[in-house]
């Protein structure tokens, strides 16, 4: 098997774009998806990007990505990696992509000496909560993830 992991580059926005979407459709979250490729062009490749992803490429095709950003852990007092988006291209599942992907982010956290990998799982997708155990994964169900956005943020933001 030839597989490549590569970061993505200027002109991969539209790329990214579609495996996001993807995504969306495989978690039935279709209707929650609002950015363009202008907004993956501008923070992934902007001056400054806070957002980072990594391309999987097999037989030379891409056909998965890993978005990610940094964390921080004021226990451990060590930054970390949170990976917001993994998707495989359903037809190359099973071929060690998603495990290459995930190694790739585990190894730059070796390398610079960050505390922990991290990511969600909905609860139902139970071949994926399947595959992260296998990789070491430990679920965390005691914690409950808490959400502002859109009218309620804004709303927050203007209290006084």
């Amino acid at each position: 098997m030839s597989l490549i992991i590569r970061r993505a580059e200027p002109g991969d926005a539209g790329l990214v774009l579609e495996f996001i979407i993807k995504l969306a459709e495989y978690e039935k979250l279709n209707d929650e998806v609002s950015a363009t490729e202008a907004d993956i062009e501008k923070h992934l490749f902007g001056p400054e990007p806070k957002v980072f992803c990594e391309i999987a490429e097999h037989e030379g095709k891409p056909v998965g990505f890993a978005l990610w950003f940094y964390t921080f852990s004021t226990f451990q007092g060590r930054h970390g990696i949170w990976l917001e988006d993994l998707y495989v291209e359903p037809g190359v599942r099973g071929n060690g992509i998603g495990k290459a992907l995930l190694r790739h982010l585990a190894r730059r956290c070796r390398n610079e000496g960050l505390g922990r990998l991290s990511w969600w799982v909905l609860n139902w997708n139970e071949p994926a909560i399947k595959f992260y155990k296998a990789q070491g994964a430990v679920m965390h169900d005691e914690w409950t993830v808490c959400r502002v956005s859109g009218p309620e943020l804004e709303a927050l933001a203007e209290e006084k």
